[in-house]
């Protein structure tokens, strides 16, 4: 009896990590195995996608799912941001998780605060953002002084 007890857990034990192991594996498709649609906005990350951890695959999933619900400005923009994301390497990439983590962080007050900065920021001429960008290169690094 203890023996069919203990043959009935292991078969269940068995079952639900095989299902587990299911639901991973469809947490990360390869590149070959996601849809046209996919491809086509996750094309920046076409040479990565298949090294990529499985919850950046899911976060990268969860843009393809919004992007045909987007205005065209936020489509561009999504386009924009993940040829920039594919361009950086792993050690920008780090930092740009810790300055938005650390932005999350924030005190709703001091995000405004940022905000209202960044919007004074983006309204000076580019020859003054180069200029601030050269003089700050913590905030953006040695090769951002062209790009933004």
């Amino acid at each position: 009896m203890v023996r069919a007890y203990v043959a009935v857990l292991i078969l269940l034990a068995g079952m639900v990590s095989g299902a587990a192991w299911a639901q991973d594996e469809a947490l990360k498709p390869t590149w070959s195995q996601l849809t046209d649609e996919q491809r086509k906005v996750l094309a920046p990350l076409s040479s990565e996608w298949d090294t990529l951890r499985p919850w950046q695959r899911e976060k990268m999933l969860d843009i393809t799912r919004d992007y045909p619900k987007m205005q065209p400005e936020q489509q561009e923009r999504v386009q924009k941001r993940l040829n920039k994301w594919s361009r950086m390497t792993p050690f920008e990439r780090e930092n740009a998780r810790k300055r938005y983590q650390q932005f999350k962080a924030l005190p709703p007050e001091k995000k405004e605060e940022f905000r209202k900065k960044w919007r004074e920021y983006r309204q000076l001429p580019e020859e003054e953002r180069a200029k601030w960008r050269k003089q700050n290169p913590e905030m953006y690094g040695p090769d951002d002084a062209a790009t933004e």
